[in-house]
């Protein structure tokens, strides 16, 4: 019995380790700190975090699984690098089924979600007022995310929550330096207000306009894979 407890308990700490390890270089690509095309070795990572390379081996599939890295027989992991054609696609497709999400979500929002949504609105706008930019792709992820968690067709929501990742990953390869190229003042908070005066036509414009914006604004430009993952990690 005592076997089996320690059992038990090593199993937890691995599965820790390996959400620990999922979430540090999800959070690091999200908010752009981890450039497309940058290399994972197992080897490093297991260094940087202190666990076997069977523990970031699983961590690493589950973020391939995600569309969140690149993974290939006896190659090195690498963050997914979406070509142009693909980022295309990408938001192609995630203006047909975010537009869909918004146009149910609209009118349908009970009182705890609206404050929600829109102190996530107050809250994004106030963090690019203070220049805190990861503060600010947060919120704008969060917001997105959180209509996506609303919308009563949750195989659609899921559908946006791939599409919204895969998204961000495009962006973070593509956007002009120095330029907010997922924030414009007053989008989130139009879509928002459509949202709750129930307005679903006008919601779903604006959120397709809004990723036109978006994709306008990258270039085919990229920037060098090559980073200190230690120092990004392990903050």
């Amino acid at each position: 019995m005592v076997q089996s407890l320690a059992q038990g308990r090593s199993t937890h700490s691995a599965a820790r380790a390996e959400d620990r390890i999922y979430d540090a270089i999800r959070h690091a690509v999200l908010a752009q700190q981890l450039p497309p095309g940058s290399r994972l070795p197992e080897l490093t990572l297991s260094e940087i975090f202190g666990v076997s390379r069977s523990v970031v081996r699983r961590a690493l599939v589950r973020l391939a699984g995600d569309h969140i890295i690149l993974m290939r027989r006896n190659q090195i992991a690498v963050v997914a690098r979406p070509g142009p054609e693909e980022t295309a696609q990408i938001f192609e497709a995630r203006r047909h089924i975010e537009s869909e999400v918004i146009r149910q979500v609209a009118g349908h929002l009970g009182e705890t979600a609206r404050t929600e949504i829109a102190g996530l609105v107050d809250a994004e706008h106030t963090a690019h007022r203070e220049g805190a930019h990861e503060d600010r792709i947060h919120l704008s992820l969060r917001f997105h995310e959180r209509l996506a968690d609303f919308c009563p067709n949750q195989v659609l929501a899921g559908i946006l929550r791939e599409l919204i990742l895969r998204t961000s990953i495009a962006v973070a390869l593509y956007k002009v330096p120095g330029i907010s190229a997922c924030y414009r003042e007053g989008d989130h908070r139009g879509i928002a207000d459509a949202i709750f005066a129930g307005d679903s036509e006008l919601a779903a414009r604006l959120a397709r306009e809004h990723l036109d914006h978006l994709e306008q604004r990258l270039t085919l430009a990229e920037r060098d894979g090559q980073v200190d993952l230690a120092s990004i990690l392990r903050r």
